[in-house]
């Protein structure tokens, strides 16, 4: 499975890491994900889905969580 947040779509961005005298080396800055059980309230099923911290927030500002 990729790293891809469901709720926000963040996913895995690439920069540089840096050293003293500046030379560029490749590196990946993952999202911070984690798996959460939302319970739908009209079938009562239970989804996992795999969101990132900022998508947290948004689910409960949204209500959902």
């Amino acid at each position: 499975m990729s790293r891809v947040c469901q709720v926000t779509w963040k996913k895995t961005s690439v920069g540089n890491n840096r050293s003293k005298s500046m030379r560029a080396t490749k590196r990946k800055f993952y999202p911070n994900l984690f798996y959460k059980n939302i319970v739908d309230k009209e079938t009562g099923l239970v989804y996992r889905i795999r969101v990132s911290a900022k998508g947290i927030r948004t689910l409960k500002k949204k209500w959902i969580l």
